[in-house]
């Protein structure tokens, strides 16, 4: 073998060697601090996390300041699930996770979109959406739970001056009550799950506002349709099924035996929507062309 074909061999094996080692340059940990840098150099996702926190808890507290014991005969038969009022406000905090996570993935698409870029730094599609998943967990996680334990906050606030008492059988809202801990950090877990709901709906089909009506049409309309069902067992085996009722079963701490489905299972039933729209998201991001 001559000098130059030994050298021409080298600069061929370096090059190959070079190409195994590209992609730990684009592997999960640069994808997740580029989904980070984007995430937060955008004022938006502040402002929405900001409002997720707050609206949790302020829709909570108006709940808490609706409800007395006066409208009782005695305030010891009211018999109200005082956790499961105070952190209500979950129902409009989710609002704000399902817009932030249609914003994480829409903003990709579009004529302005990233997505050719974000590709171009990580071809493998399926990291992308890894990486997307994590670092919106991580946001909705801190988020929901801010917007939680003020929620609990305001209820040991409010709930006294209603009547609600320990005088009167309601103990001041703890987490260091069992039943209260899972309702509080299952709310967590709810938001979280609604935002990777959302993430999986918008890579599929790849437009903001479409996403978030889906979405939205999907929590709060669905219940209100399976309202209208007049059939005992199938209106509960609906309700079992709805997203936004099965999952938000996990806030209940007394009549457990009067709901449609256990607290786990029904957040659980959130969990198997979740992982399913992110499968398909994850297979259409994978299959489609990036425009």
């Amino acid at each position: 073998m001559t000098r130059r074909t030994t050298r021409r061999t080298t600069h061929r094996t370096a090059r190959r060697e070079t190409h195994r080692g590209a992609p730990a340059r684009s592997g999960t940990a640069p994808a997740l601090c580029s989904e980070w840098t984007k995430a937060r150099t955008l004022r938006s996702t502040w402002w929405l996390l900001l409002a997720l926190a707050a609206a949790t808890t302020a829709a909570g507290a108006a709940v808490l300041a609706s409800v007395d014991t006066g409208a009782c005969a005695a305030p010891s038969v009211c018999d109200e699930d005082t956790t499961r009022l105070s952190l209500g406000g979950a129902r409009l905090g989710q609002v704000f996770a399902v817009l932030l996570a249609a914003s994480v993935m829409g903003a990709e698409y579009g004529a302005a979109g990233t997505l050719p870029l974000t590709l171009a730094a990580t071809p493998r599609r399926h990291t992308v959406l890894f990486a997307k998943a994590t670092v919106l967990s991580g946001l909705v996680l801190l988020a929901g739970t801010a917007g939680v334990l003020g929620s609990l906050a305001a209820g040991r606030l409010l709930l006294p001056g209603n009547g609600f008492t320990a005088a009167n059988g309601y103990p001041a809202l703890s987490l260091a009550d069992a039943a209260t801990l899972r309702a509080a950090s299952g709310t967590v877990l709810y938001l979280v799950l609604v935002a990777l709901l959302t993430l999986g709906v918008a890579a599929a089909v790849r437009e903001t506002a479409a996403s978030v009506s889906l979405v939205l049409g999907l929590l709060l309309v669905a219940p209100a349709l399976v309202a209208l069902v007049g059939e005992p067992r199938w209106h509960e085996r609906l309700e079992r099924l709805t997203p936004m009722t099965a999952g938000l079963a996990v806030q209940a701490t007394a009549r457990l035996d009067q709901l449609p489905i256990g607290p786990w299972a029904g957040l659980g039933v959130l969990a198997a929507w979740s992982a399913a729209s992110l499968l398909a998201g994850g297979v259409t991001l994978a299959r489609r062309d990036v425009a």
